[in-house]
């Protein structure tokens, strides 16, 4: 099955969050933060959003940054995605 988004939507995968520390300290899972790099997955076509015009200028397999809490979890096939809005991504990781 696949995601399709729709308008200024994406689809991202968030990356695993860091399990131990650079300095080797293993960090329990309470402890973790979310993680905000993420992979793109799908992008939709943008268009016409709330009557301003929309261009999508991220592509399938960007590296993302996106905010914290933005966008809703969604579980398909066993794994974990986010859909946000474009304008959630805060930048993209060369």
């Amino acid at each position: 099955m696949t995601i399709k988004p729709l308008a200024d939507r994406v689809v991202i995968k968030m990356e695993e969050a860091e399990e131990t520390t650079k300095s080797g300290i293993v960090l329990a899972s309470a402890a973790q933060e979310k993680p905000q790099i993420a992979s793109v997955v799908a992008v939709g076509p943008g268009g016409m959003v709330d009557g301003k015009q929309v261009d999508m200028y991220l592509k399938v397999g960007d590296r993302v940054i996106a905010s914290k809490y933005a966008g809703t979890e969604v579980k398909l096939d066993g794994e974990e995605y986010t859909i946000t809005r474009q304008s959630d991504i805060l930048a993209i990781v060369e």
